[in-house]
């Protein structure tokens, strides 16, 4: 029945005034009945304002949005005195401040090992993670098709050739209410949602990137902008979740804390069968971040290509389970990425021949171009003052230093670009800066046995010349639980195209109880172990079977 005090409730929030820089609050109902009968009370007071979509549309509406599944509104006010009768008045069960966590980024890779990555061009070798997982044997069974993902993050390339053929549809979260732009675009200028995305469902169609579940399908909620990811957004893209009836929500994202409404959210959507799966923090400590340490989402760490837990990944007792999550090559926005080539006459007669080589984080794109190497030691200021680099590439040994400390001595020495090579078998990738940004010349790594091969020539008295360049790509590597957390999400797509009758509850349990043990698991660093997708989908689908008859 609708009251008095529920019509005055919707006057109230009919004229609320948004004015300028509104804050944003969550609203949230006691009851379902009473929010919907609230929500056609105040159209009734403006005929020409209706519920479209996520928006409450009108001139000067102070209602932004409407959450039906979770019974919340989103209000955006400067007025505390209306705030505060809000928050006394008996239909609300809650009001809350918008609060922003740290936006996902890249996290920076200062020396980890590469194997059987290719990210210089569009034919890319099967990223290590995905045969970790046993996804492959898992796709004699079932590849997702029936399955239905969305990633909450920081938007998408919907155009990148590894995605755009599993790409359902995108909202944006982020935009202030009524402030204009396109709710259907996401843009992602950051990178993370789209190489979240591309280790879930990348298609591996025409030799490119393929994803654990290569025919899910996706959707991208952007939660999340330069100032940090809402709480008001999450809870948005949640609802959304709820509404689109997905199978398995993928969160990349987290802090220290959780909202009333957050949490709320990720309750509801439990209890409309959608799984939730997040990352459980790159801080290294034992205490796992927000969302995912709440009850019913699915954590994950992060292990290395040799199954070892990442020295960054966070771990507790709400940890569930682990992904592979260092030296993780998926989709970024095209163009973003880097790739290097490096050609050296080791004068054995063959002329110059294209080593293996990886550009460090932070290298600037270069055309190809040829120069002497001049060896400088470790890359430390007394290697550099024995030796003249100035005008060629600086030939430096991994080790001692740090390698933006190498690279920012050989550009102080006048250098025209930096080769680096290894002091033990395989590639490394490092970072420049700390803060993305680019140097002033590039810089590649190079094999051990390359650089050797050269410090060899150089010593006897002979000329070595290299032709490097760096070269813009669709792809790269990133380390952090926001990559082991789209192995788990996928896993869980493949699990769930699998069965479509199992619960969240029922799908976490599958997970953990079919993940290969890890360890030792002092203080539950590894969880369950790691997810392992060729034993939990047969498994599923057995299940399924037997539900059948």
């Amino acid at each position: 029945m609708f009251t008095r005090k529920m019509a005055a409730l919707a006057l109230l929030l009919s004229v609320f005034s948004a004015g300028a820089h509104a804050e944003r609050y969550l609203v949230q109902f006691k009851s379902s009945q009473t929010f919907q009968n609230v929500m056609q009370n105040m159209k009734s007071f403006d005929p020409n304002r209706a519920v479209t979509g996520m928006k409450l549309l009108g001139s000067g509406a102070s209602v932004g949005q409407s959450f039906e599944h979770l019974d919340m509104l989103v209000v955006d006010t400067n007025d505390a005195a209306a705030v505060e009768s809000l928050k006394n008045h008996p239909a609300i069960a809650f009001v809350e401040k918008e609060i922003f966590h740290p936006a996902p980024k890249p996290m920076a890779t200062w020396g980890n090992q590469i194997l059987n990555s290719n990210v210089k061009t569009a034919r890319m070798e099967t990223p290590w993670g995905i045969g970790a997982v046993k996804a492959p044997q898992a796709w004699a069974i079932t590849k997702g098709e029936s399955a239905r993902v969305m990633v909450l993050d920081t938007g998408l390339d919907k155009t990148h050739v590894s995605i755009a053929g599993r790409f359902e549809k995108g909202r944006d979260f982020t935009l202030p209410a009524g402030g204009g732009g396109d709710i259907n675009e996401v843009t992602d200028s950051v990178g993370h949602g789209t190489h979240v995305s591309g280790t879930i469902l990348a298609d591996g169609l025409n030799g490119g990137l393929t994803g654990v579940a290569p025919e899910a399908r996706l959707l991208m909620g952007k939660v999340c902008s330069m100032a940090g990811c809402s709480s008001v957004a999450i809870a948005g893209g949640i609802n959304w979740a709820i509404d689109e009836k997905v199978d398995v929500v993928n969160m990349s994202l987290g802090g220290f804390f959780i909202s009333n409404g957050e949490a709320q959210a990720l309750a509801r959507a439990e209890r409309e069968g959608v799984l939730v799966v997040a990352a459980s923090g790159n801080g290294g400590t034992g205490t796992v971040s927000y969302p995912a340490a709440y009850v019913t989402a699915f954590a994950v760490g992060a292990v290395d290509v040799n199954l070892i837990k990442a020295d960054f990944s966070q771990w507790g007792p709400e940890l569930a389970i682990m992904g592979p999550g260092v030296d993780v090559v998926s989709s970024v926005p095209r163009g973003t990425g880097r790739g290097a080539t490096v050609l050296i006459d080791l004068q054995d007669g063959r002329g110059p021949v294209e080593v293996k080589s990886t550009p460090f984080v932070g290298s600037p794109v270069s055309v190809p171009s040829s120069n002497e190497l001049v060896y400088a030691g470790l890359g430390k200021p007394a290697d550099f003052a024995a030796v003249n680099v100035r005008g060629k590439f600086a030939l430096i040994s991994r080790g001692e230093i740090p390698f933006k400390d190498k690279i920012a001595g050989a550009i102080q020495a006048g250098a025209a670009g930096v080769v680096v090579f290894n002091n033990a078998p395989g590639l490394l990738q490092g970072s420049l800066t700390e803060d993305g940004s680019e140097v002033a010349v590039s810089a590649a790594m190079i094999e051990q046995t390359s650089g050797d091969a050269v410090k060899r020539l150089i010593a006897s008295g002979r000329t070595v010349r290299a032709t490097m360049s760096v070269d813009a790509t669709d792809f790269s590597s990133f380390q952090g639980t926001s990559m082991a957390t789209p192995h788990v999400a996928g896993v869980a797509a493949l699990v769930r195209a699998a069965n479509k009758a199992l619960t969240p509850a029922q799908v976490r349990e599958l997970l953990r109880s079919t993940a290969t043990p890890l360890g030792p698991n002092t203080n539950n660093q590894y969880g369950s172990g790691m997810v392992n997708a060729e034993a939990a989908v047969q498994r599923a689908s057995g299940q399924a079977f037997r539900l059948a008859n």
